[in-house]
């Protein structure tokens, strides 16, 4: 479903335009029509899905130019606060209404004479909501829509009375929608106090499997990335790729590194006036760049059907950004293929990823130079091939290697001149030798790290998880988890496997004969002044 077709504003359509949206994602298909007929509605959904856009378009529709808050979004961190407020204020941006983030550590004074300056639409954390209610300089007597994004968090986070106080100094007449990742008895108990016959809305979450699409992922330093890409995209000759960066910084820096090597990129994001990101994907769709390099937000809504390989530059922040990303190849029934490049620090996102889309996902070392001179090769010899089975009357070129033979040139010598002259034209590209890669001959790469310590007792059926209740919001990380288990429980480091780290909880990967170990020493344990809960997983 296109967003043209919820009967939306013109102002609201041209800030959706802007943005790159084309078509609704399932939770806006199913929340932007209730909210706009002035509906509860309580939305189920992971993060990625496109809810701000599911409240923040029929939030924009709803509120006017009056100087008095009439949308209000409650976030648990300020980090998602700025995030909200800066995309609704886009989808507004044609129309007359001011977002304002509004949370603390940022200066009081300041977001005071914001409030007092007229603001429509307020985006943030309890505490400082409560803040400035408490001095009354928030009132939300003339409020529409209240938000609670992420409402689970906000209850694992002990926000619970800072919710109902806010909700509480609210009129009783305005529409109330709840979203949340999970929805367990104490937020649907909740939300019944404040809302009115909700409709309930549950988007799955995905098995998320790409058909089609050959995945690849390659370990390598951060300094190698462009050169490495650079091999990619000369072995596999794609005719059209997608390169994804987490930052525009980033974007524009590799734009220019590729251009300096001889290759025709461009690109993709949210600084690029709209003109001049319909330029640069009309040049795109017309195969008048074959590089398109692009961040998340700008590259949504991007459907080209000959995208043949999708690089991952930077693995992405949100596993279901890596699915919608390598789907930007393979449409239409075709094949592609998906490269990720992952350094050190990316080897628990990549092990988050693997487990969440259930990926088959291979390991591959990294392209040498003499990789590229095979590859080439081979390309030239299908070449000739295919040009001598056409069986051309090629008699006008007969004359130079009459004359060459002649001349005690051999055939063999003049058909290496001609294949060494093709070789050089076709590969005009510069590339560089990498120490750790190229020098010698091609030598054995080290193994993965990730291959060894996540697929290899998998596939031995030796292995099993522990789910500890904890996790990054916890102070956790790989580092102390695997200690924790060393000196508690008496675990090799060698037998510890992938460590999956959440935001509230994680899982590690032990061999069996370690569990019960595990899961006694560690049970009850007092880490950072919380107490773990640890126990056998189930998933």
């Amino acid at each position: 479903m296109r967003f043209n077709e919820f009967g939306l504003s013109e102002e609201i359509l041209k800030g959706i335009k802007e943005m790159g949206f084309e078509e609704a994602s399932p939770i806006q298909r199913e929340c932007i029509l209730p909210l706009l007929e002035g509906k509860d509605v309580i939305g189920q959904a992971q993060t990625g899905t496109g809810k701000t856009a599911a409240f923040g378009i029929p939030m924009l529709e709803m509120v006017t130019s009056e100087k008095k808050v009439q949308g209000l979004v409650l976030c648990p961190t300020r980090e998602l606060s700025i995030q909200v407020a800066d995309e609704i204020s886009k989808l507004g941006k044609y129309k007359n209404v001011k977002v304002l983030p509004v949370y603390g550590g940022a200066s009081f004074e300041r977001q005071v004479r914001a409030i007092k300056g007229g603001v429509q639409i307020i985006v943030g954390t309890p505490g400082r909501i409560m803040d400035h209610m408490r001095r009354r300089i928030l009132k939300f007597s003339d409020l529409k829509i209240a938000v609670l994004d992420e409402a689970d968090e906000m209850f694992d986070m002990g926000f619970r009375d800072d919710m109902k106080t806010i909700l509480d100094a609210t009129n009783e007449d305005r529409q109330t929608c709840f979203f949340s990742a999970t929805m367990g008895r104490e937020i649907t108990e909740f939300s019944r106090k404040f809302q009115s016959n909700p409709i309930e809305i549950k988007i799955a979450h995905k098995e998320l499997t790409v058909e089609n699409i050959a995945q690849y992922y390659i370990e390598l330093n951060e300094s190698m990335k462009t050169e490495i890409l650079s091999r990619i995209i000369d072995i596999y000759d794609p005719k059209l790729t997608i390169v994804f960066c987490n930052t525009k910084r980033r974007v524009d820096n590799l734009v220019t590194s590729l251009s300096s090597r001889g290759y025709n990129a461009d690109g993709l994001h949210g600084d690029l006036r709209q003109n001049q990101r319909d330029n640069v994907m009309n040049k795109f769709r017309q195969s008048n760049i074959d590089i398109l390099v692009a961040t998340d937000v700008a590259a949504r809504g991007i459907d080209v059907g000959d995208v043949d390989v999708v690089v991952n530059f930077d693995i992405p922040q949100d596993e279901e950004y890596y699915v919608h990303r390598i789907g930007r190849t393979a449409r239409a029934g075709r094949t592609g293929k998906a490269f990720s490049f992952v350094t050190g620090k990316d080897l628990n996102k990549l092990r988050t990823i693997i487990r969440y889309t259930k990926a088959e996902m291979q390991y591959m070392e990294i392209p040498t130079i003499y990789d590229m001179d095979a590859k080439n090769m081979d390309q030239l010899q299908s070449y000739i091939e295919r040009e001598l089975a056409k069986n051309e009357d090629l008699s006008k070129y007969r004359k130079i290697i009459d004359q060459l033979l002649v001349k005690n040139y051999t055939p063999t010598q003049i058909s290496e001149v001609l294949i060494k002259s093709i070789l050089e034209k076709q590969n005009k590209k510069s590339h560089e030798k990498l120490e750790q890669v190229d020098f010698g001959r091609k030598t054995k790469q080290k193994k993965s790290y990730v291959r060894e310590n996540f697929d290899k007792n998998k596939k031995k059926g030796k292995s099993t998880r522990i789910f500890i209740n904890k996790g990054l919001r916890d102070g956790l990380n790989e580092k102390l988890i695997v200690s924790l288990l060393m000196d508690n429980a008496n675990i090799p480091k060698n037998k510890i496997g992938s460590v999956i780290l959440n935001k509230n909880f994680s899982f590690v990967q032990l061999p069996s004969e370690f569990i019960n170990s595990a899961v006694s020493k560690l049970n009850g344990k007092r880490v950072h002044g919380k107490v773990l809960s640890v126990e056998v997983s189930d998933r």
